[in-house]
C-alpha cells in the first residue's frame, strides 16, 4: 500500500489548546496553527506475520484498508504527559478514511504541553470542515470510548468519558466519502509548517479496537510507527487478541 494519510486529526489542536489556553491567562499563547491538514506518507511497508508494518512522519497505531468501512471503534486511559519547558502536542482517536483519501470523520482527546503545563481536552472533526474542541472537562487517567459509524451519508461520531460520565454524540451527513480506511491512532499533531513536536505521553494503551464490529486485525491492518528520518519517535506494539495495542512515546 501507498497510500496518503491526511493529517486532520492535527487541526483539531488548535481548537483544542486556544480553548483551553483562553480559561488560564496565566499560560503562554499557543502557537498559530493552521486549520489546514498536511500530507504525511507511509513508508518501509513490509510484511511479518501476516501483518503489515510500515512507519509515518506523524502516525501510529493500526489503520485498515480493502473493504468498506461503516464503523470503527476502540477505547483507551487518557495518556499524562510528562511537560518540560517546551510546547508539545499529542492526539489519540478512532476515524474512518483519511489513509489514502481526503476525508476523515474523526473523534478523540489531546495530551499537550503549553510552556511546561499539560492541557488535556477532546474534539470531533469531519474534513474539510473544521475541527470542534468539546468544553466537557478531560484529565489524565479518564477512560475513553470513542466510535464512529456511518449508515449511507450519514455519520455519528460518539466520545465517551466513563470516569468523568460524560458522551458527546455528533451526527454530521456528507457524501461522495470513500470510507475506504479505518484507523485507531496516536498522533504528532500538524501545522502549516508540518509536524509538530510530540509531547511525552509514556505509553497510551488500547483496548477493543474493532472495524466493521469485528477485531482490527481480522482485516490485516497497517501496524504503523512513528519516525522522523532514523528517529523513532513512537512505536507500536503488536495486536493482543486481535484488538489491543498500546502506542510508547520514544522522541519529540
Amino acid at each position: 500500500m501507498s497510500a496518503t494519510i491526511r493529517l486532520t486529526a492535527a487541526t483539531a489542536v488548535a481548537a483544542a489548546v486556544l480553548s483551553a489556553l483562553a480559561t488560564s491567562p496565566a499560560a503562554a499563547a499557543a502557537p498559530a496553527l493552521r486549520m489546514t491538514p498536511v500530507s504525511g506518507h507511509l513508508t518501509s511497508h513490509h510484511l511479518v506475520g501476516g501483518i503489515r508494518n510500515s512507519t509515518s512522519s506523524n502516525w501510529a497505531g493500526y489503520a485498515a484498508t480493502g473493504t468498506t468501512f461503516t464503523s470503527v471503534s476502540a477505547s483507551w486511559v487518557q495518556p499524562a504527559v510528562s511537560c518540560t519547558s517546551a510546547t508539545t502536542y499529542s492526539s489519540f482517536w478512532v476515524g474512518i478514511d483519511g489513509d489514502g483519501s481526503s476525508s476523515v470523520e474523526q473523534t478523540g482527546t489531546e495530551a499537550d504541553c503549553s510552556s511546561g503545563r499539560a492541557v488535556y481536552s477532546s474534539w470531533y472533526e469531519m474534513y474539510p470542515a473544521y475541527p470542534v474542541n468539546y468544553s466537557n472537562t478531560v484529565s489524565a487517567g479518564d477512560h475513553f470510548t470513542a466510535t464512529v459509524s456511518r449508515s449511507g451519508s450519514t455519520y455519528t461520531l460518539t466520545l465517551s468519558d466513563t470516569t468523568k460520565g460524560w458522551t458527546k454524540t455528533t451526527t454530521k451527513t456528507q457524501s461522495g466519502l470513500s470510507n475506504a480506511s479505518a484507523e485507531v491512532i496516536a498522533e504528532a499533531p500538524s501545522s502549516s509548517t508540518g509536524v509538530l513536536p510530540l509531547s511525552n505521553f509514556g505509553t497510551a494503551n488500547f483496548t477493543s479496537a474493532t472495524a466493521n464490529g469485528q477485531a482490527i486485525g481480522n482485516f490485516t491492518p497497517d501496524k504503523i510507527n512513528m519516525a522522523s528520518g532514523s528517529t523513532t519517535k513512537a512505536t507500536t506494539s503488536s495486536l493482543s487478541g486481535g484488538e489491543n495495542f498500546s502506542v510508547t512515546y520514544n522522541h519529540s
